[in-house]
């Protein structure tokens, strides 16, 4: 599995699906944004769509291919040997009153388990939220504030998931023109140093056996 981040909580995790049923690669792309963030969005060529919410920096489907299958509400669904699963959750700590609702998605590909969590901005995952996102090998979590959890929050979430893999998103990075911090304050709090990749390749044997991993994204 290969996996890239263009920025935000944009990413492409290339698959090789499920071998049982004899499927081959497949490709999902999580929140593509608009270029009025200041990011050059990808140009989308996937199979699948992850939309988290409706914000013009998540839910930009210029381009889109006709036969992309794009999901965009929660629930459960299978596509190319892909599972995914959206579970309801908020964009701020007021259920949804500052900022609307906002979908954590999982998915599961290749024997591992990703979360994606959007722009999640509760303070904690309630309890049937953490049932529904259940074991997580992968999290890919905000950290930036403001308009999501900060550093803080962040760092209880993952206590509350316990991954085997953290993967910081939607932070300050150079060109983006939205007002967020920079990852610098969750790599503190979290204590960890950073393994920086341009690109993510990972499998299941390559897991880590006790200890959480910290990955990171360089632009």
């Amino acid at each position: 599995m290969t996996i890239t981040w263009y920025g935000q909580s944009c990413f492409r995790i290339e698959t090789k699906g499920a071998s049982s049923t004899g499927l081959g690669q497949a490709s999902v792309l999580i929140d593509p944004f608009s270029r009025d963030i200041g990011l050059r969005p990808p140009r989308i060529k996937d199979d699948i769509v992850l939309v988290t919410h409706a914000h013009y920096d998540h839910n930009n489907l210029e381009g889109l291919n006709e036969e992309a299958f794009v999901i965009n509400t929660p629930g459960e669904y299978e596509r190319k040997g892909i599972y995914v699963r959206g579970t309801r959750s908020y964009h701020d700590n007021s259920s949804g009153i500052e900022r609307g609702l906002n979908t954590v998605f999982i998915l599961k590909a290749e024997d591992m388990a990703i979360c994606h969590m959007g722009d999640f901005g509760q303070t904690k995952l309630e309890e049937h939220q953490l049932e529904e996102i259940g074991d997580v090998d992968l999290l890919m979590i905000p950290v930036g504030g403001k308009y999501t959890i900060g550093s803080k929050e962040a760092v209880e979430i993952i206590g509350q998931i316990e991954p085997k893999i953290v993967i910081p998103m939607h932070y300050k990075v150079p060109s983006l023109n939205i007002d967020i911090d920079g990852p610098e304050k969750f790599t503190k709090e979290l204590g960890l140093a950073p393994e920086k990749v341009d690109k993510f390749k990972i499998a299941k044997k390559l897991l880590p056996a006790e200890e959480i991993k910290l990955v990171m994204f360089e632009l």
